[in-house]
């Protein structure tokens, strides 16, 4: 590994800001190793549909945590930490990790640790998705508040992924979800020298960037992964069945609306993500330095050097 005086640099930014070519590019520049940050990235079965790194670029450098799950799986933030606390371990003093993702929850989990919630049983998570069945998600955010109503002020009715996850605690551990907000495991890089980078392109080029990566998306397989993933007929709550584009295109491929309306459709929940991403990161970790995605690679070596 190359002596760079840091333990890790993590590239974030919003979906379609070119995260993955400026980490490909600095892994090869600096011996390093790309280490997927992103949540969808690391199910097998959408590669295309989630921007994953290409077989070919893959081969230009190693690439770790990408496509190791399987979308059956309800993968977390938890199991996203053991991945990588165990990655970092295997890498340390050999390679330099570079952090490459949008998930803004997995750089503060690996900068500033995790809340110390217990495991949910997979059984109460069974019970109380069968409980949900049925109900919109307005609905189940109102039996959220009905029995853990301090969680409920803290979440987005809209936020169905969420609220669920709120009364799987609940029902586990007899305790609201805040309440364990303030207890923390730390980070594995948190006593770790890093460089944190958040790439932050102009508005109006990300969206064009997002409609027309779409479009690619389409035209280079994205329908025929998720027409596999839709014969598997799995947990529609599950993340990989909730993927940006997913829900949409299966509904064209039920004849429920048109495949120019699944485009679109797919098309603003991505924009709408990229919004929320500037966002969170903005509140969530205002130490990241924000750059011009053209100007990442010359700064990541300017603040190694500056080490």
């Amino acid at each position: 590994m190359s002596d760079v005086g840091i333990g890790a640099v993590l590239i974030a930014g919003p979906t379609a800001s070119g995260k993955s070519a400026l980490g490909l590019r600095l892994a090869r520049a600096l011996d390093g190793v790309v280490v997927n940050a992103d949540s969808m990235q690391v199910y097998r079965d959408l590669r295309v549909l989630t921007a994953r790194p290409t077989p070919e670029e893959e081969a230009l450098a190693p690439h770790r945590l990408y496509g190791h799950v399987d979308a059956a799986v309800n993968f977390s933030v938890g199991r996203y930490m053991a991945d990588a606390t165990a990655l970092l371990a295997e890498l340390r003093g050999r390679k330099l990790p570079i952090f490459v993702g949008g998930t803004g929850l997995y750089f503060k989990a690996l900068t500033e640790g995790l809340s110390d919630i217990p495991p949910v049983p997979e059984a109460v998570r069974e019970a109380v998705r069968r409980e949900s069945e049925g109900l919109d998600t307005p609905e189940l955010h109102r039996l959220l508040a009905e029995r853990d109503p301090e969680t409920a002020r803290a979440l987005r009715p809209s936020d169905r992924l969420r609220v669920q996850r709120a009364l799987e605690v609940l029902a586990a551990t007899g305790k609201p979800l805040v309440s364990f907000h303030g207890a923390r495991q730390p980070g594995p890089l948190a006593a770790v020298p890093v460089v944190k980078l958040f790439l932050a392109p102009e508005r109006e080029t990300l969206r064009r960037r997002i409609d027309a990566r779409f479009l690619a998306m389409m035209e280079g397989g994205a329908l025929e992964e998720v027409r596999a993933l839709g014969e598997r007929r799995l947990d529609p709550m599950l993340p990989a069945m909730r993927a940006h584009g997913v829900p949409g295109l299966l509904a064209y491929l039920r004849g429920e609306i048109s495949r120019e309306e699944a485009i679109a459709r797919g098309q603003g929940d991505t924009r709408r993500y990229a919004k929320r991403q500037f966002t969170w990161f903005r509140h969530q970790l205002p130490d990241w330095e924000w750059v011009a995605p053209e100007e990442g690679f010359d700064r990541v070596l300017r603040l190694i050097g500056e080490r």
